[in-house]
């Protein structure tokens, strides 16, 4: 097929440039789960019995940081639209606005979290140990909220100035130090010791990122007027994007106690399914941060056919990417299970639960690429300020299908299936929720003007 007819999205010129942005993201975004994943196998390893306090710690703790996380979003989505327009060096307005956010959200996030940990895992019924335990590692990680906030301002930011090879080094990094810091006190302090490693990391993160922000990027320089509303629309973009978040962490934390409650075994295996699944998911999500700041680039200079080539683009590279990463989680996971679980051999204390968690792993494995089409099409739309619509889908399906298919097909007043309850109940919620964003996308491409309103005022509201 000769280059004129290939479809506008598959012209060499926007794949690459989707590689070479996307790249560096993914390298940086895997880094998340795989501080998490490197958490969970040393714990597991080293303290059996106690990944489930960690897992579960991160119900509130997640809710939060997925609203912080979506109000970062504005940072890069207004940012990513100034540098489309030529206009990046008026771009720190939009980062000291970020980090004031961030500081203010994370400080009213920590008292929650304090506050509400005792009460909240004394609702769900769990054994005297494992709510102990919950708690006190909940609050540890509570401290460390202002360092994750701070240090996602930072990589948003960068991020859309077209820097993100900074954003990777230094999230590899964090890595490196919380792996070190694990091997030490983990098998000493357990659940405890993987807290502080987390909490230690996000502000060393802070204090690295802030550094190059301060020489290369125009952050504290006061250039330009504001665009019309510019300050509503970053926090409207970024409010939807923090409700949808918090619908689908929220969620699937909560399924973290649904099978908490099945038995400690089903969390250990369900806890290190999702680790795997979720170091897939960082690498989509490096695809959809790159394939929005590309979207967003267009819509600043009002270019509907660039905002279709890079949405279209981003789908279809999803597509391709997640059949490869599907494939190789699945053949690996006998390994991946056995690694997990500190289990060489069928003799060992967690062997029994080898083929269970490798199964897990299997059914994983397939329905990652939908969790990866949500995110990518989610993604997409809210660089172009559509907002409400995709956080829609967000709620319909990990609020109105996971939570309650996987709490009646896993407990005993259901279907009783355990931990493959469980996984149905995100298996179904992640084939919703991809086939929703991904048509919800294509519909908004097909009748929709590429430009932004002409006072800005209603964008953030649009469908």
């Amino acid at each position: 097929m000769t280059r004129g007819k290939l479809p506008g999205w598959a012209q060499p010129r926007e794949v690459l440039d989707l590689v070479r942005l996307a790249m560096p993201i993914a390298a940086s975004r895997s880094t998340f789960m795989l501080m998490s994943l490197t958490d969970s196998v040393v714990l597991a390893r080293s303290a059996h019995g106690q990944l489930p306090y960690v897992l579960n710690a991160w119900l509130p703790l997640g809710v939060m940081l997925g609203l912080g996380m979506g109000l970062m979003i504005g940072v890069q989505v207004i940012t990513s639209e100034l540098s489309g327009a030529g206009r990046a060096n008026e771009s720190g307005r939009v980062f000291r606005r970020g980090m004031l956010v961030a500081t203010l959200f994370s400080i009213v996030a920590t008292g929650v979290c304090l506050a509400i940990a005792e009460p909240l895992f004394g609702l769900f019924g769990f054994d005297l140990h494992v709510k102990d335990g919950t708690v006190a590692v909940t609050r540890i990680l509570a401290y460390g909220l202002i360092g994750h906030m701070a240090s996602l301002a930072c990589t948003m930011y960068l991020e859309a100035l077209r820097r993100p090879n900074i954003v990777t080094a230094i999230s590899m990094a964090a890595v490196v130090f919380n792996l070190i810091f694990d091997l030490i006190v983990v098998p000493e302090y357990g659940a405890v010791g993987v807290a502080w490693a987390t909490t230690i990391s996000r502000f060393l993160m802070t204090v690295l990122f802030l550094a190059p922000i301060i020489w290369l990027t125009p952050a504290f320089k006061r250039v330009g007027k504001p665009m019309p509303n510019e300050f509503r629309r970053q926090n409207m973009v970024g409010l939807g994007t923090g409700v949808a978040n918090v619908a689908e962490w929220g969620s699937f934390n909560l399924t973290f106690v649904i099978a908490t409650l099945v038995s400690i075994d089903a969390a250990t295996v369900y806890g290190l399914t999702i680790q795997f699944i979720g170091a897939i998911f960082m690498i989509y999500l490096g695809l959809g941060t790159a394939t929005s700041v590309r979207v967003a680039e267009h819509f600043g200079t009002k270019d509907m056919s660039g905002i279709r080539n890079a949405s279209r683009l981003g789908i279809v590279s999803t597509l391709a990417v997640g059949f490869v990463l599907s494939l190789i989680l699945y053949l690996l996971r006998y390994p991946l299970a056995e690694v997990g679980l500190n289990a060489p051999d069928v003799g060992s204390a967690a062997g029994h639960l080898v083929p269970v968690l490798a199964g897990a792993i299997a059914i994983g494995a397939i329905v990652s690429i939908y969790d990866g089409l949500q995110a990518v099409a989610a993604m997409a739309l809210r660089a172009r300020e559509i907002v409400w619509a995709p956080t829609c889908v967000h709620i319909g399906s990990f609020v109105g299908i996971m939570l309650p298919l996987s709490a009646y097909a896993a407990l005993p007043f259901g279907w009783d299936m355990g931990v493959w309850g469980v996984m149905l109940g995100i298996a179904v919620a992640l084939g919703v929720a991809g086939a929703g964003q991904v048509v919800l996308l294509e519909w908004t491409l097909r009748r929709r003007s590429g430009a932004p309103p002409a006072d800005n005022s209603t964008s953030a509201v649009a469908v």
